[in-house]
């Protein structure tokens, strides 16, 4: 007995929409998501103008670029909340009752938002961005943690160059919303006064006795050495590395597309095509720019594709070929036009409109694939001084969403 073409065709499409459906389900869990088997909560430690927020943030920005959902959560801002107007160092004196009430109120109400995040929103890691500088406040941190199945990791930021201190505050502190006025030896000597109240009760983490079962980083000096202590899982490990190659001195990142290429002009993806006319004209006055920015050891990166390679070889310096930095691999649709994928593959081209970050090419990549790939650029560009990166529009996109947090 033999089915009717009828049912047999049913049967085909009925197959064949489970094959969509599971392609595009396999592709929605972002591979970094694996990385955790239970929240997280990073506790940062450390007396004001330390650099803890710089590096809450930019953690944050990194582990959410590899697909770890992260959020931070700064007591100042509970703590701005709740008092309205700022007047002086004395909020933060250890005799002030009614403050010391008020901070801790406020550090109770944070955690309860960070429980929700990580039990309810689909988070994954918390940053609690505080001065924790007491025991007992750490304490608290790790009770809450334990009621809640959450691990803890700690990153003390540690500095004793008044130089460094002396630049945070002015840098940051004065645009501070504690600061209205904006009148810097004012804010200057307030400040001071504050880390002063800090310091009073301050009990760094210490490694050999009391914190030595913890998991935890110092940064001391703004990098300038490390102490890492049990580390427990992957994910920290991630962390210790991301932290252990960014800095805070001042540089500049330029990334440019190739100059136009053949493959450019007649619209197809992927290749290795060679500059067009205007690709070379492209980088004629990209060399013409660059020059006139008087960038002191520049550093110039390029994929190993030619279309990139060219462009770099008219800026007349030397240049590093990086093979991680060549264009999404297109797969079965290397160099076709979106036209000819539209007209061989429509599947294809429509399970890529509906979702082009998870979209992978037959044979090739996806965005989030590339977002993998690209991670040890972003961690060598953390580490860089001045830099330009000539490379391809889908690269360009994920180091962009890096760097604007995306």
């Amino acid at each position: 007995m033999t089915a009717s073409p009828l049912r047999e065709a049913r049967l085909t499409n009925s197959s064949d929409n489970r094959k969509t459906e599971l392609r595009i389900n396999e592709k929605k869990c972002s591979w970094a998501s694996y990385m955790t088997n239970s929240p997280t909560v990073i506790v940062m430690i450390g007396l004001p103008a330390r650099g803890k927020t710089y590096m809450s943030k930019k953690l944050t920005r990194y582990l959410n670029w590899i697909g770890v959902p992260t959020k931070v959560f700064n007591l100042g801002v509970y703590r701005r909340d709740a008092v309205k107007a700022y007047k002086s160092y004395d909020f933060f004196r250890h005799d002030n009752e009614e403050a010391m009430k008020i901070r801790k109120q406020c550090a109770l109400v944070a955690l309860q938002d960070v429980k929700s995040y990580l039990n309810e929103e689909g988070g994954q890691i918390a940053v609690f961005d505080a001065t924790n500088t007491t025991r007992e406040r750490r304490d608290l941190i790790l009770s809450f943690a334990k009621e809640n199945a959450y691990k803890v990791f700690f990153v003390e930021s540690v500095c004793d160059d008044p130089d460094v201190i002396a630049a945070n505050i002015l840098e940051v502190k004065v645009s501070s919303p504690d600061y209205p006025e904006r009148h810097r030896e004012r804010v200057m000597d307030d400040f001071l006064k504050r880390i002063e109240c800090y310091e009073v009760t301050y009990q760094p983490l210490d490694p050999d006795e009391c914190d030595k079962d913890l998991s935890f980083i110092k940064v001391i000096n703004v990098g300038r050495r490390f102490l890492v202590n049990r580390v427990q899982d992957y994910i920290q490990s991630k962390i210790v590395y991301y932290l252990m190659n960014i800095h805070v001195h001042s540089r500049s990142i330029y990334l440019c597309r190739h100059g136009e290429s053949d493959h450019n002009m007649q619209g197809r993806i992927g290749g290795d095509a060679e500059l067009s006319a205007r690709g070379k004209q492209f980088a004629h006055a990209l060399q013409e720019f660059i020059g006139e920015q008087k960038l002191s050891d520049l550093k110039v990166w390029t994929s190993q594709l030619r279309r990139t390679i060219q462009t770099a070889e008219e800026l007349g310096v030397p240049y590093e070929q990086w093979k991680i930095l060549n264009e999404i691999d297109a797969g079965v649709c290397e160099e076709m036009t979106y036209e000819m994928i539209q007209d061989s593959y429509p599947e294809e081209f429509a399970l890529r409109d509906q979702d082009k970050y998870h979209y992978r090419y037959p044979g090739g990549e996806s965005y989030q694939d590339l977002v993998q790939r690209l991670e040890p650029v972003i961690m060598e560009l953390e580490r860089q001084g001045n830099v330009l990166v000539i490379c391809h529009q889908a690269v360009m996109r994920c180091l962009l969403a890096y760097f604007l947090d995306k």
